[in-house]
């Protein structure tokens, strides 16, 4: 058998974090055993469905790396195959037309609950004859004995009473079909073994498990994810934080590590806590799927994230950081010198936008010191470092540590400080805050002309007077 699973997004906004996991479970699980991945649009709600959004979508997908094997299914094409199903089961006598008003169903739900039963339609038109001239919708005649089970993959069997199941609406008054039903027909007629979806469908697969049965079809497996709690334990929301993939785009993760983060949410293999998407394909199955939910911790993304940029090349970091150099009004024009500050700021950084900001000192023609810095550091005796420095280092034709090392010890014997209190007012004079990479680093990559005119910068605006 040929595993042949589905994504099914409604292009009624943008793809959320919850959406991308399900889409990534599915695909890998595809992949993993050689099968297809599909992609149906359940495009029906045409006063929120958008080609916008539908796009929105596909770039969250395509951002991600997911690709999908045949072109995608358009719910809003399939009305006559819906009908056809429908009218198949009114043919049979396993569907039937209900006459009763909206009002006529709440009271009927009412009086069940005042008895203690669940709210659900009585069955009351089950059974007539007559073809009153009155709008109707069509029901399902579902089985008012027994139960209904189904095996998942993630929780085991799950048996639902059959008494707790009304007989649920299949098309409504328009004609047009409902959910429940259309996704039957979609998923038999796209031939989808594995139904791999969030579990919040639960209630929903009884249901659909009994129109598999009679409209003659084999059931699919079914698969149902945990939810995706935020760290406050309530269903992952924009009060969060961000809420749709491209947004984690604009943050600066990377589409592997968001990648590699979702997979974990959920699935585990081992100890193993970084994967590459090869990886993933290699290992993912859906049996190593809890049920419990998972909950989205931005710290570990943001981790997550840190350990892939330190796995890029200097060469690619630099693409991938520009856009955000951008947003900042700086440029990386000379490659070389950019690699060697992505090969010093990488292990500093867990986005590319945190990657931009610590590094924006290097491409600046002018640095601004943070005030309290200058007030610390760049008083009359961090100046007074500065100016022996710079005596000291213009005889200096490379910057390197094996050069500046013995500079730097010289000035710790000459003034009896503390390498730190040499090194700070330097730091501060060069970057313009107090943390960077190794003072060595920063000095070597700058070089002599940047470093010599950012101290006499300093060096001209005098000490700081409190």
């Amino acid at each position: 058998m040929t595993v042949r699973v589905r994504f099914a997004p409604s292009p009624t906004g943008a793809l959320h974090i919850g959406g991308a996991r399900t889409a990534l479970f599915n695909w890998l699980f595809a992949r993993h055993h050689k099968g297809q991945f599909l992609l149906r649009i359940e495009d029906t709600d045409r006063e929120r469905s958008t080609k916008e959004h539908e796009q929105s979508i596909l770039d969250g997908m395509k951002w991600l790396g997911m690709d999908w094997d045949e072109n995608p299914i358009y719910q809003s094409e399939r009305t006559d195959l819906y009908k056809e199903h429908v009218q198949k089961l009114l043919d049979e006598g396993k569907a039937y037309k209900c006459y009763c008003t909206p009002e006529e169903v709440d009271e009927m739900r009412k009086k069940a609950m005042a008895e203690g039963g669940k709210p659900k339609y009585d069955g009351r038109c089950r059974e007539r004859t007559d073809q009153p001239n009155l709008p109707y919708t069509i029901r399902f005649k579902a089985p008012l004995e027994g139960s209904t089970s189904f095996d998942d993959i993630c929780r085991g069997t799950i048996t639902t009473p059959n008494d707790q199941l009304d007989d649920l609406i299949i098309a409504r008054s328009d004609g047009t079909p409902t959910y429940n039903f259309v996704v039957v027909v979609d998923d038999v007629t796209m031939k989808i073994t594995h139904v791999v979806r969030g579990d919040d469908h639960i209630n929903n697969t009884p249901r659909q498990v009994l129109l598999y049965q009679a409209l003659g079809y084999d059931v699919p497996k079914f698969a149902h994810l945990p939810m995706i709690f935020g760290p406050d334990k309530k269903k992952l929301s924009k009060r969060h934080g961000a809420a749709s993939v491209m947004e984690y785009k604009d943050m600066g993760y990377l589409p592997g590590a968001l990648v590699n983060y979702l997979a974990r949410l959920g699935w585990a293999s081992g100890d193993q806590e970084i994967f590459t998407t090869q990886e993933l394909f290699e290992k993912f199955d859906l049996d190593a799927v809890g049920n419990s939910p998972s909950v989205f911790d931005f710290e570990k993304l943001a981790w997550v994230n840190s350990q892939h940029m330190m796995k890029c090349s200097n060469e690619d970091l630099i693409g991938m950081v520009e856009p955000f150099m951008s947003k900042l009004g700086l440029r990386m024009d000379d490659r070389a010198y950019a690699a060697q500050v992505m090969e010093v700021e990488k292990p500093r950084a867990t986005t590319l936008t945190e990657l931009a900001d610590v590094s924006a000192f290097f491409f600046k023609d002018e640095i601004t010191i943070d005030e309290k810095a200058r007030e610390k550091w760049l008083g009359d005796e961090g100046l007074g470092v500065i100016k022996s420095l710079c005596t000291k280092l213009d005889t200096l034709d490379t910057f390197n540590e094996e050069t500046l090392a013995p500079i730097f010890s010289s000035l710790v014997e000459e003034t009896g400080l503390k390498m730190k209190k040499i090194a700070q007012p330097v730091r501060v004079a060069l970057t313009g805050n107090t943390a960077s990479p190794g003072i060595f680093d920063v000095l070597g990559i700058l070089g002599k002309g940047r470093v010599l005119a950012r101290l006499d910068e300093a060096i001209s605006k005098g000490p700081f007077n409190v």
